[in-house]
């Protein structure tokens, strides 16, 4: 587990850096395209910067507040809080997560923030109510499981760049749509030229490459976070059952979106005409098939 966190830390770092470039290449772009002259690199750079350290701090917050959580309290939710203060002991976390709530029918949860001393796991409504017990004990356990292996940091970060990236690419569409490049032949223009050229294809083809590594992290990590979450409860039936109840529920989670999609246990879009068929993972899949990882955890027992 110690190998596993060094080396989402480090996958964090890679993925940090590649963003700020890539930003950096689509700001100067769009700078240049608005005609805003040698201040484009330094707005640019200005944007990147700030955009990586925002992300890094805030990131968790930024979920939250688009989630519309309210934090957990025993009054309302002594059951949740219950069974969390009892999993620290065996997770072994060094601070307990902050725990919050999201007003909505469908049963399901994500844990976010950029390590396990700043860590937030987030529930909704629909999962308190419909699970019983054991079944919240091994979701809350996938969760931390995410927490103690750096997952959250890897995962909030690129779901706040997806959207930042997803964003910036309208700004782009608009300004086409406001006029678009006018010619200009000035030396300064014709030696930005090859940056442009850049910051355009990493402007078009940014967002797909953004949501391709969006998915393949999230379906790598979650076998690792149901594996782990048996060894904190040593009870493989609580989150296969709670698993089964999250894949078969018909609601759909009104508060997520795209970019925050890949956090949640199992994916909160749901898929009208595949009751009763089995799920495949495909290419644009946010998780492994609930059956897949149903099948590995029985394997474990």
């Amino acid at each position: 587990m110690f190998k596993t966190s060094k080396k989402n830390k480090f996958e964090s770092g890679i993925i940090i850096s590649i963003f700020i470039i890539v930003i950096t290449l689509i700001v100067y772009y769009v700078c240049n395209a608005l005609e805003l002259g040698n201040f484009s690199i330094i707005i640019a750079l200005i944007f990147s910067i700030g955009t990586s350290w925002v992300s890094y701090y805030y990131s968790d917050k930024i979920i939250l507040a688009s989630c519309k959580a309210r934090p957990a309290t025993k009054e309302e939710d002594l059951k949740i809080v219950n069974i969390l203060d009892a999993l620290i002991v065996t997770s072994g976390l060094p601070k307990k997560p902050s725990l919050y709530v999201v007003e909505d029918n469908q049963p399901n949860a994500f844990a976010t923030g950029r390590n396990p001393e700043h860590s937030i796991i987030c529930v909704t409504t629909g999962l308190l109510e419909k699970l019983d017990y054991y079944e919240l004990e091994g979701v809350i356990a996938h969760e931390m499981s995410h927490i103690k292996n750096y997952d959250i940091l890897l995962s909030t970060i690129v779901s706040v760049f997806v959207g930042f990236i997803v964003m910036l690419s309208d700004i782009f569409s608009r300004t086409l749509f406001w006029g678009g490049l006018k010619d200009n032949d000035d030396d300064s223009s014709k030696a930005n030229g090859f940056l442009m050229i850049i910051g355009l294809i990493f402007l078009i083809l940014s967002p797909i490459f953004g949501t391709l590594m969006q998915l393949a992290l999230s379906r790598k990590r979650e076998f690792l976070a149901d594996s782990t979450a048996i060894e904190f409860t040593r009870n493989p039936d609580g989150l296969i059952s709670a698993l089964q109840k999250l894949e078969n529920d018909s609601n759909e989670l009104k508060s997520a979106n795209s970019a925050t999609a890949n956090m949640y246990i199992v994916n909160p879009f749901k898929k009208n005409g595949t009751k009763g068929k089995k799920k495949s993972t495909n290419l644009w899949s946010t998780h492994p098939s609930t059956e897949d990882r149903i099948e590995a955890l029985r394997n474990i027992i």
